[in-house]
């Protein structure tokens, strides 16, 4: 066994568990021997010195411990500083993967000691024993998860500031880590196992952390990819499997589930503040989930061939197969060779007609470009219908449990032909000024922007309920307004080809009806949008975003107003009389400040559940939630359960961004702990918020008086320091933020203004919290 030479971090005495604190130590080891050996013996006994005071100063906290590692930093160069938070920099993400593996370590040594009568803490198991002894009778928990709808939302917003080559190695070394638990390693394999993560931890050490160059939006679409055809692909079979043994526990029932979880995305559909999203791009985007999704279930259909050799010698080959069969002979031609091979295996050569139809579709992103206007000849639908066909053959041959195949149909009705939906985002300001230049061109009006709200809508309920287009379709548009409705047409094209494809169009900075009216008319006017005889027909889900203080306490008077529109209510009947709202956390609390954006975010849900209720309108709040305090980060189902009461309907959205995505999906384990912990949280909840007794109401009521106290002392002191005149300059000379916003680490500017023109308005509000965090001021909280 080899002698390391490193540092001498021993976690010992720190409260952490014994196996974490000798991993913290082996890493400590193994990072100390790879500086010495890579970086030279001089800084190794500069960091270990650094490490010894500062250890020393958290122990004693004396000022002479921090003046001597103020005077020691004092005497190195700047090469040798940067070497210094390289090491400890790298040392922190090698606990954060130690620690990462921790969690699933303890939820493997839970699940262990669980039991039917105490199963493991916030595990789907529990949820079910919980409405179990909560008196749900068997129909009402069926009841209770067909209502769930829950979508958690991916996003390409800056917070993840490492590189994926970084982030690769860094799972390699957890991967590693969890090896090294293995209890039946022998000597020489744990030796090995060492060697390897010492071989990462040296690479780490001399790898760039950032890119050389600026990410694109192709970049971070691919980032998006990895996790879903990755940890969320391996994931999800097993939620269903998790729902279903929990069932069979308490209720003693097999059932098909319905689909409670879907994924959406908004990298490459998110275009607020961020030109380099175009038509284009989102149609690359749309055709890379396409082809991603449709290349992993031909791996598990092939996969399920190899599995499913039953021979029609040995077997009645169930009537609906043979039909089935005889039908794809008639439209799909299969080589000679695979049709000799199978002859006799009818379940395996079902499964080479749908691979044969799957390998028809366009794949790649030219393909599909021109693809995308005409409708799939195989579509998710069909794709299920023949799955579901060879299960019943096999449940009619007594062979119906087929882990594989269930595995399989849990993922086509996640993920469709889609893997995850595509939202669309844009600021209402931009949809205001390419309705201005189309009325403007249809002789209506010259100056739309400065109408007034009355003004504004009966304009639009006229153009709404008009048959002619506004522009010709020859008109020389702006780049903005041709953008607009380029991308509505590719939204049109793409719902054509696949319902399911596409998500919600969301308007940023929702002010106003007319915010939502004029997407309408935009709409209409590529014919993604039509009334006619007083009934509106479109596929399209508009989804406001209410971001600001102001707005967040105006939801209700403006969805109100909404609700009550004549042409606004005919859209929501074509939708079912359903309705999405989204809730900023980032931009309230910049606007805000921590406690006032809070408050007003809890009062929002509640105004708009209570609102929806009254106009009979179904509803899913949609949670902008970032990684940080400030932007609402924090434990997802901890989020959950504080709701407000009324809030709860079975709906939930919620983004999750740059490194909260990585830490939550970094591994399968991960992703399962997270979404167990989701799901869990929203069967429970639904359970748990009774309605309140007269008596609760009354404290409520006087708590609420208090926190809007607070919140408004709290909004006044925050306002005081930000719309000072010395501010800003002070900000940007205390704060990292020049360099920051030079980081390539996302395709989207740090401002919606011009570089010249930044400002704290323009300023956008991950990069305001990422500048204070580095100076650990924590003004956003």
């Amino acid at each position: 066994m080899k002698h390391w030479q490193g540092l001498m971090a021993t976690a010992e005495g720190t409260g952490i568990s014994e196996p974490l604190s000798l991993q913290v130590n082996l890493l400590g080891e193994l990072l100390g021997n790879a500086i010495r050996e890579v970086v030279g013996k001089t800084s190794f006994e500069q960091v270990e010195k650094l490490r010894t005071l500062c250890k020393a100063v958290y122990l004693e906290d004396h000022p002479q411990h921090w003046q001597q590692a103020a005077a020691e930093i004092s005497k190195l160069k700047p090469e040798e500083i940067l070497w210094l938070l390289r090491a400890f920099t790298t040392f922190f993400h090698l606990v954060n993967k130690a620690e990462q593996r921790e969690i699933v370590r303890i939820n493997r040594e839970r699940e262990r000691r669980s039991t039917a009568a105490q199963p493991r803490t916030e595990s789907l198991a529990e949820a079910i024993h919980f409405l179990n002894q909560s008196g749900y009778t068997r129909d009402e928990v069926l009841a209770l998860l067909a209502r769930l709808d829950i979508q958690p939302t991916l996003t390409a917003h800056p917070t993840e500031a490492r590189r994926r080559a970084i982030l690769v190695k860094q799972r390699s070394l957890a991967h590693l880590l969890e090896q090294l638990q293995q209890s039946d390693l022998t000597p020489a394999e744990r030796d090995a196992k060492i060697s390897a993560i010492y071989e990462k931890i040296c690479l780490l050490l001399v790898s760039d952390e950032f890119r050389s160059e600026k990410i694109s939006v192709a970049d971070e679409v691919q980032h998006g990819l990895h996790f879903l055809t990755n940890a969320i692909w391996e994931t999800v079979p097993r939620m269903y499997r998790d729902l279903r043994a929990a069932l069979a526990a308490c209720y003693q029932v097999e059932v098909d589930l319905p689909a409670v979880l879907r994924y959406r995305s908004w990298i490459g559909g998110d275009r607020d503040g961020n030109p380099f999203v175009t038509p284009e791009v989102t149609q690359n985007t749309l055709a890379l989930l396409r082809a991603a999704v449709i290349k992993l279930y031909a791996k598990e259909l092939r996969a399920l061939r190899e599995e499913l050799s039953l021979s029609s010698r040995l077997l009645e080959v169930p009537a609906p197969l043979l039909q089935a069969l005889h039908a794809d002979r008639q439209r799909i031609t299969l080589p000679e060779k695979i049709l000799q091979l199978y002859h006799s295996e009818p379940f395996r050569l079902k499964l080479s007609y749908m691979l044969a139809r799957l390998e028809k579709l366009p794949a790649q992103p030219t393909e599909f470009n021109h693809a995308l206007l005409s409708p799939a000849e195989y579509d998710a639908q069909q794709f299920w219908a023949d799955l579901t066909l060879i299960q019943d053959s096999l449940r009619a041959v007594r062979l119906g449990g087929n882990d594989r195949l269930e595995d399989l149909l849990a993922r086509v009705k996640t993920f469709g032909f889609h893997l995850a939906a595509l939202d669309i985002r844009q600021h209402s300001n931009i949809h205001e000024q390419a309705v201005a230049e189309l009325l403007q061109i249809a002789g209506v009006t010259e100056q739309y922007a400065a109408l007034s709200e009355p003004d504004k809508i009966a304009i639009l309920h006229q153009e709404l309920q008009s048959r002619r287009p506004l522009a010709p379709a020859w008109q020389n548009l702006s780049p903005a307004t041709k953008a607009v409705l380029q991308t509505l047409r590719l939204m049109r094209a793409a719902l054509q080809r696949d319902a399911n494809a596409l998500g919600s169009y969301i308007i940023s900075m929702t002010h106003e009806v007319s915010d939502l009216l004029e997407v309408l008319l935009l709409a209409k006017e590529v014919d993604l949008w039509r009334c006619e005889n007083g009934q509106v027909h479109s596929p399209l889900e508009l989804a406001p975003l209410f971001e600001t203080i102001d707005d967040l306490n105006r939801i209700t008077d403006l969805m109100s107003a909404a609700f009550t529109d004549p042409i606004y209510r005919l859209h929501l009947r074509a939708r079912n009389g359903f309705q999405e709202i989204m809730l900023g956390y980032s931009d309230s609390n910049k606007d805000g400040g921590y406690w006032m954006a809070n408050w007003a975010l809890y009062q929002a849900q509640q105004a708009a559940a209570e609102v929806c209720r009254l106009h009979q309108i179904d509803f899913r709040l949609f949670h902008g939630r970032g990684g940080t305090v400030g932007r609402g980060g924090g434990r997802a189902n901890q989020a959950i359960l504080a709701m407000p009461a009324g809030s709860h309907n079975g709906r939930i959205r919620f983004t999750e961004q740059g490194e909260v995505i990585t830490f939550r999906y970094s591994s399968p384990a991960l992703a399962h702990r997270h979404l167990e912990q989701i799901v869990h949280a929203m069967l429970t909840a639904q359970a748990r918020h009774a309605p309140p007794t007269p008596a609760a109401a009354s404290s409520t009521s006087e708590s609420h008086e208090l926190m809007n106290e607070i919140a408004q002392q709290a909004m006044r002191s925050y306002q005081s320091l930000i719309r000072h005149p010395e501010f800003w300059q002070w900000y940007i000379s205390v704060t990292p933020i020049e360099h920051i916003s030079r980081l390539p680490i996302a395709s989207r500017p740090v401002s919606r203004k011009a570089a010249h023109e930044v400002d704290f308005d323009g300023l956008r509000a991950i990069p305001w919290v990422f500048a204070w965090t580095q100076t650990r001021y924590n003004v956003p909280g």
